[in-house]
Order: structure tokens, then C-alpha cells, then sequence
């Protein structure tokens, strides 16, 4: 007769504070739900109110959204015609306390490569988003034009 010992495999649950483990295992069953080659954001809120960002790419998504990055970045896109494609496309819902912003990444790129860029309004509307922010620090904006943000995780995870 044999002894089934749980001890083991108990210590693989035990708490430890850090919600890494658990967020990827959210973020990977989300992911699931959704069609390939697509980019996911998700903000896990906190119940401190604040805020924890995860990005996830579905089947085919981290190479789709590199291509789309460099095609956005060689043709000069900016942050003002990241928002804008992205506006056009994002698809929102809910899991419990998670927001998923979801992106379909071949419509980006057909905006990409067709050459849809943000209108002039809403590209004024981001250098007074940013001039009012450097008001308010007193620091002066690196630039009123920032860079395009990415679909890609290149660029998504870049520090800078």
C-alpha cells in the first residue's frame, strides 16, 4: 500500500505577498479567451486604488506588434497616432477587478500601413496635456511629440 504525502506540494501554495504568480495565471486565462495576434494591457486595481499594468501578446501577437512598431517608428508615428489607432480599435471588458484593453493586431497594422495618423486636434491636445503636466511639476517636457508607444513588446518594454 502506498502513502500519498500532500507536504510537497502544499509548499508550492504558500503565501508570499508577492501577486506576480497569481497575475500571470489571471493574465494567461484571459489571454486564452482571445483570437491570435492580439495585444492585451491589463490593469489589475489594487484594493489600495492602485493600479498594477500587465501586457500579453496571444499566438502570433509579440512578432505582429514588433512589425507594426517598426513600420509606425520608420514612418516618424508618434504618442499622438498611438492613441489614435488605438482608440480606433480597442475593445474593453472586465474580469473582476481587471480591466483588459484588447487590440487586434492586424487591423493596427492595416491603419499603420495605410498611413492613418492622428488629426490635428487630437495631436494639440496631447502637447497641452503635456505642457499642462509640466506646469504643474515645474518640469519642462523632453518633448511635446513623444515617441509611439507600441504594440510590440520591443517597445512596450522598453525603460525609457
Amino acid at each position: 500500500m502506498s502513502t500519498l504525502t500532500l507536504a510537497p506540494a502544499l509548499g508550492l501554495l504558500s503565501p508570499t505577498g508577492d501577486p506576480t504568480p497569481v497575475e500571470k495565471a489571471v493574465a494567461a486565462g484571459i489571454a486564452d479567451s482571445f483570437e491570435p495576434e492580439t495585444f492585451l494591457w491589463l490593469t489589475f486595481r489594487q484594493p489600495d486604488g492602485s493600479a498594477r499594468i500587465r501586457y500579453v501578446w496571444t499566438a502570433g501577437g509579440p512578432e505582429l506588434g514588433d512589425r507594426v512598431d517598426g513600420l509606425a517608428t520608420a514612418a516618424a508615428y508618434d504618442a499622438a497616432d498611438w492613441l489614435h489607432i488605438a482608440d480606433r480599435h480597442q475593445l474593453t471588458s472586465f474580469r473582476g477587478r481587471v480591466e483588459i484593453w484588447a487590440y487586434p493586431l492586424r487591423p493596427v497594422l492595416a491603419d499603420v500601413t495605410s498611413g492613418i495618423r492622428a488629426p490635428e486636434d487630437r495631436r494639440e491636445g496631447v502637447r497641452r496635456v503635456l505642457r499642462a503636466a509640466g506646469e504643474l511639476t515645474g518640469q519642462a517636457p523632453r518633448t511635446l511629440t513623444p515617441r509611439w508607444l507600441g504594440f510590440g513588446p520591443a517597445l512596450t518594454s522598453r525603460k525609457d
